[in-house]
């Protein structure tokens, strides 16, 4: 292989991967070891290459075309963006934003640690896929899909292991992988315990990203937010599930974190599903029993809790209406006004 021809002083960081990549246990035992397995193998990258390959860089026109592409994106995670500068800027770090592609579309820096971040090229119109640059926060976080640290040495490649970069990957209303949020730092002491403070406020960025753009693709309708706290570790913590409910209390839509909690389709499209059925699943109502008390308690609501204008509303006697509470556990503070 070509690695092989590289000056011995270049090898040390670069045998390390290649060693551990190759090795029978290695990418079986640790997540880093297997992204180093697929930068070596299956894109065929060199640890010790300084060069970038073509493909990385994208022209005006091609990143022009990238931004118009992640424009609801890149309109929605603007203020993330700002936010989680003024949090991070004097820690020498900066704030980048890729698409799925890990083009980095948008960064924020300190104008001091700029020349830093572009020698590393690490600026807009860059690509930072695992395919590009091997194991990296912004193109491993994309292809194994969840928020990881990649810090110093755990880059594929000899010029970024100065390096520590922190990420949360970012998904469209439908479910779809739409980008990176990033934040990499400059600073030579960085901690691993530093990188986990700043892990915490970048997931909880990418998954307000996700919220705002769900709430913008389903504008005029109710949004519920979902419990998901048996499913957060699976979307990386922090998640916010949300589902869309239509004028017919149909869910039409779901954020990732409410699909994987509520067992539908992780992305795409579905069928619209009512929300009895979806959101009370383990209950032994049936639809017409669920819908029956749900209309109950809302003319209970309306009035007040004041049984006999609830009555009268729903078009039956009060002795009616105290029957069906009775028989659908309807709490029994309304029975006596």
């Amino acid at each position: 292989m070509a690695y092989f021809s590289k000056p011995a002083e270049n090898r040390a960081h670069a045998d390390i991967v290649t060693a551990t990549a190759l090795s029978v246990n290695g990418p079986a035992r640790s997540s880093v070891a297997a992204s180093w397995w697929r930068s070596l193998v299956q894109h065929g990258l060199d640890p010790a290459s300084s060069r970038a390959r073509r493909a990385e860089t994208l022209s005006e026109l091609e990143l022009k075309q990238s931004i118009q592409k992640s424009d609801l994106l890149m309109h929605v995670a603007r203020a993330q963006l700002d936010h989680l500068y003024k949090c991070v800027s004097l820690s020498a770090c900066g704030v980048f934003l890729s698409d799925a592609d890990g083009v980095v579309l948008d960064a924020r820096w300190r104008s001091g640690d700029q020349s830093s971040f572009e020698s590393w090229g690490l600026r807009p119109g860059r690509s930072w896929s695992e395919s590009a640059v091997g194991t990296n926060g912004i193109g491993t976080c994309l292809a194994e899909e969840r928020p990881l640290i990649i810090h110093r040495d755990e880059h594929f490649l000899d010029r970024n292991i100065a390096m520590s970069c922190i990420d949360a990957p970012i998904y469209g209303a439908d479910g779809q992988l739409i980008g990176a949020l990033d934040i990499s730092s400059a600073r030579s002491d960085q901690t691993p315990a530093a990188n986990q403070l700043i892990a915490a406020l970048v997931r909880q960025a990418a998954r307000q990203i996700e919220a705002d753009c769900f709430r913008h693709d389903h504008g005029g309708q109710r949004i519920i937010l979902v419990d998901d706290s048996d499913d957060k570790e699976a979307v990386g913590g922090a998640a916010i599930a949300l589902v869309a409910v239509d004028e017919n209390d149909l869910v039409i839509g779901a954020t990732r974190a409410a699909r994987l909690a509520l067992g539908l389709a992780p992305a795409g499209m579905f069928s619209p599903v009512p929300a009895d059925d979806l959101l009370t699943a383990g209950t032994t109502e049936t639809g017409l029993a669920s819908a029956e008390r749900s209309a109950i308690l809302k003319a209970l609501a309306r009035r007040h809790g004041n049984a006999s204008r609830a009555a009268e509303d729903l078009g039956i006697g009060r002795a009616t209406l105290y029957r069906r509470m009775k028989r659908l556990g309807v709490p029994s503070r309304f029975e006596e006004r």
